[in-house]
């Protein structure tokens, strides 16, 4: 098998990477194998990489960056390189010193933004009371909603129930990115608020079809609910960074500032990584350092 099919087929079926990760690989170091073939006038072999110098993916980058990529996506190429050799070292022995001192630009850090408790009530509320939708719709738009505050949820993991999974148990398995699974409790209203959805749809909630339904009775789209919260955010006055996403970061981050251990939010998540859930330590630290700004008589 030729080297990026290979690579690619590792990090899908041995690393089980979620889908659009692999794509983004596949789509960043097809462009780079494109360049070697031109660069070095023969086909990128594990052997031709190995003996590839520094200044030769750097040419590659500024290539890259004369068409006007970013530096984000620069970070990301040259992540999705030194992944490609980390491979080949274990796949073929073949080791390259002179990528591993390669670095991208610095990005600064980009902290979640997550909603305020007290917004992230207003929301599921609203959603459970809007007038000009069917009561159930309604039930379904609050349960949703509760999963994503109330349980850490992404939109596809709380898409991703099905009738198997009601009456609402104490605890969801989940599986998450990367088909990895874990263990969420569901606290009582999160519970309350995916039973009385349950009791109102006028579907049948067989244990293998969804459980959250569009108003023609198929799987309900993500679309639907991204849609609803930016209706919700005008409604209320919150800011555009309210999205489904924010609702997810507001749980992580408000049981952090309740004293909950670091990892068993990285556990809840279902982050892989530690570093991932310790953005939330900078949210939570930003918090404090508003309230103090604004409290603080000296401040």
């Amino acid at each position: 098998m030729e080297t990026l099919p290979a690579f690619v087929d590792y990090l899908a079926n041995e690393r089980r990477m979620a889908a659009k990760t692999v794509d983004a690989y596949r789509s960043d170091l097809a462009e780079f194998f494109n360049f070697l073939r031109h660069h070095m006038g023969e086909e990128p072999t594990p052997k031709l990489l190995g003996e590839l110098k520094a200044r030769d993916i750097r040419a590659h980058i500024a290539q890259r960056r004369r068409d006007g990529l970013s530096d984000a996506s620069v970070a990301r190429l040259l992540s999705s390189i030194k992944a490609l050799y980390r491979w080949l070292n274990r796949a073929f022995d073949i080791e390259n010193a002179e990528v591993a001192y390669l670095q991208g630009p610095k990005r600064p850090a980009r902290l979640p933004r997550p909603v305020s408790a007290e917004a992230a009530k207003d929301m599921i509320n609203e959603a459970a009371d809007d007038p000009d939708v069917a009561p159930w719709i309604n039930a379904r738009d609050a349960a949703v909603l509760s999963l994503l505050y109330g349980a850490g949820l992404r939109i596809s993991e709380a898409l991703s129930l099905t009738g198997a999974d009601v009456p609402a148990p104490e605890r969801l398995r989940i599986t998450g990115k990367g088909g990895k699974v874990r263990i969420v409790p569901l606290i009582p209203a999160v519970r309350d608020a995916i039973n009385f959805y349950a009791e109102q749809c006028p579907y049948a909630l067989t244990r293998t079809q969804p459980l959250f339904r569009g108003a023609k009775g198929g799987a309900l789209n993500p679309r639907l609910i991204q849609g609803l919260v930016q209706r919700l955010r005008g409604l209320l006055g919150l800011p555009d960074t309210a999205t489904p996403h924010a609702l997810r970061h507001a749980f992580a981050t408000h049981l952090l500032a309740a004293g909950a251990d670091l990892r068993a939010i990285q556990t809840l998540l279902g982050h892989a990584s530690l570093s991932t859930t310790q953005v939330y330590t900078g949210v939570d630290a930003s918090r404090l350092r508003e309230v103090h700004a604004s409290a603080h008589p000296r401040a």
